[in-house]
């Protein structure tokens, strides 16, 4: 799984979406991230089969929505999920949220969704670890990723060392805060040291922990701004002073006091 690419979370169905993803695609990317709660996976597959690239070089991940439906409904969704990418297989399939009740029916929808040949991988988003716990234990595969929210103002260290631990890979949407911390001083002056954006240093920082990293925009100056991030290293007092502004600072519900 490349550890860059685009997130379309929000970003309108139709032009809008296949605009984006044929940009970035077109700027470098190799992963995009949808999800069917998104409604433009229809706008993803096009362009992926539009952008003249070998299928085999796009990393496709896709999310089921409403898990708490069952294993039958899993199927189905992904089945039409495919059939709106007009794809014959996605590299990640995650459940998007943790419900009320057991996910281990879910999961083993996913499993064999994967034992299939239809998904490559599968994994969760948004899934503490005491969501994880049930399918390390009982599943028959791990899921191999968590995305959950990631920035260096919100850092979920719980989240973060345990699946360190259990070798589950992170995968960080809303990287940027929504722009709301682009004037930190600390992020400014490290912008400025580096000469680049303080977007462009925050997408750094989580590359350099080793996580995957999925910015959302629709804008093609912004997608090319976002992805010119590998020609630069963050030092240690860097990483060390972005590690340091951890505050909390969530956009998206606490996957730590979801109910299930």
């Amino acid at each position: 799984m490349p550890l860059f690419g685009l997130g379309v979370w929000a970003a309108q169905s139709g032009k809008e979406t296949y605009d984006a993803v044929l940009s970035a695609l077109n700027a470098g990317y190799r992963h995009i991230d949808t999800a069917e709660m998104y409604g433009n996976e229809k706008d993803v597959g096009a362009a992926v089969n539009d952008s003249g690239l070998k299928r085999e070089e796009v990393f496709v991940t896709t999310k089921l929505w409403d898990s708490g439906l069952g294993y039958d409904h899993a199927l189905k969704a992904f089945d039409v999920s495919l059939q709106k990418m007009n794809l014959d297989y996605v590299d990640l399939y995650l459940i998007h949220w943790p419900e009320k009740g057991s996910q281990l029916k879910i999961w083993r929808a996913l499993e064999r969704i994967k034992k299939e040949g239809r998904s490559r991988s599968i994994g969760v988003s948004n899934f503490a670890p005491r969501h994880l716990k049930e399918l390390l234990v009982e599943g028959s595969e791990h899921p191999v990723v968590n995305q959950i929210e990631l920035s260096p103002f919100l850092q979920q260290e719980h989240i973060y060392s345990f699946c360190q631990k259990e070798n589950i890979h992170l995968t960080g949407y809303c990287p940027l805060s929504r722009g709301n911390r682009f004037d930190d001083p600390n992020l400014c002056r490290i912008a400025k040291e580096m000469k680049k954006s303080a977007a462009q240093v925050m997408i750094r920082w989580a590359l350099q922990r080793g996580h995957t990293v999925i910015p959302k925009s629709v804008s093609p100056e912004r997608i090319g701004e976002n992805a010119n991030v590998f020609d630069f290293n963050l030092n240690n007092e860097q990483m060390k002073i972005l590690d340091g502004l951890e505050e909390g600072l969530r956009f998206c519900p606490d996957p730590a006091v979801t109910q299930i």
